[in-house]
């Protein structure tokens, strides 16, 4: 149905037919994949921007709420949905905030230019979708590696996103304000909480178990690149857009490159990075542990 949705919002937009249906699909599926090489920027249309915009957003939300809200015809499910809150929270905090980075550096003559174009590449590599309408390398590269490290953690859990999901980063940050507080009152009962729910500890466990090893993960792989021979803004570039599933990264995998210039070594080492990302680490990661082959 919200593809079905885009589909029309889309074609009200200004594309044809074929490429409405094409982007609706790599929208939602948050793929990311356009059927031109400039991706969305072949359109230059605020409009289509927007529209996507809202439905990678949509994408990137559990789908389970938008089941309840739409059965219970209520929107306040969206607030009430603590992980909902997480990612609109982070994504509108982050596009005006780089927006008016990237303007007072000089990279565009106005700030209302340079909300819509950060907005828009901004909101697609953060929710792992891949569109892109500007070669954001050209940006400050403070701008991008940060686009690139929210693409680990924004997405809800039960989206078609990729990452360790909000749900998983607002455990670590709970647990983390609870190490402190433990510091400052070592007797103190102070449950990790969620969305006003106790989280169980072995709960609380599991997710820093694999929180260390998706992010030993980046570092374990990104050196195995750059010991191929990848440059280290190439080869971090290539391990986050792989991970999380995104698609583009930095250096000579951005948007302004591809893939196409790795060697197949290399090339092998970003597919097993895509799948180890998309199985959510410990799916794969299990099968290389001696107890596992045990009979």
């Amino acid at each position: 149905g919200i593809t079905l949705a885009c589909i029309l919002a889309l074609r009200a937009a200004g594309m044809g037919w074929l490429d409405a249906v094409c982007h609706a699909f790599a929208a939602l599926s948050l793929g990311g994949f356009s059927t031109y090489d400039a991706s969305v920027g072949q359109f230059d249309s605020p409009l289509i921007e927007g529209v996507l915009i809202v439905f990678m957003l949509l994408a990137a939300m559990n789908f389970a709420t938008h089941f309840i809200a739409l059965r219970g015809r209520d929107l306040r499910v969206y607030w009430q949905d603590v992980e909902a809150r997480g990612v609109v929270g982070v994504i509108v905090a982050s596009c005006f905030g780089v927006a008016l980075y990237v303007w007072l550096e000089g990279t565009y003559e106005d700030y209302p230019t340079a909300l819509r174009h950060v907005s828009f590449n901004l909101v697609s590599v953060a929710l792992s979708c891949g569109f892109v309408s500007q070669d954001y390398e050209q940006w400050p590269i403070f701008a991008p590696l940060w686009m690139l490290f929210l693409a680990n953690i924004t997405c809800s859990s039960g989206s078609t996103g990729g990452g360790i999901k909000m749900i998983r980063t607002l455990i670590l940050a709970k647990q983390a304000n609870r190490e402190l507080a433990r510091l400052i009152h070592p007797a103190i009962v102070n449950p990790v909480k969620v969305g006003g729910g106790a989280i169980p500890n072995n709960v609380v466990i599991a997710v820093l178990g694999f929180i260390f090893l998706y992010f030993m993960s980046v570092v374990l792989l990104t050196f195995v690149l750059i010991l191929s021979g990848l440059d280290f803004m190439t080869a971090l570039g290539a391990v986050l857009g792989n991970i999380t599933n995104a698609g583009p990264g930095l250096g000579k995998v951005g948007p302004g490159g591809s893939y196409a210039e790795l060697t197949d070594f290399q090339t092998w080492v970003c597919s097993f990075t895509m799948l180890l990302g998309r199985l959510e680490v410990l799916s794969l990661a299990v099968v290389f542990t001696p107890q596992f082959w045990r009979k």
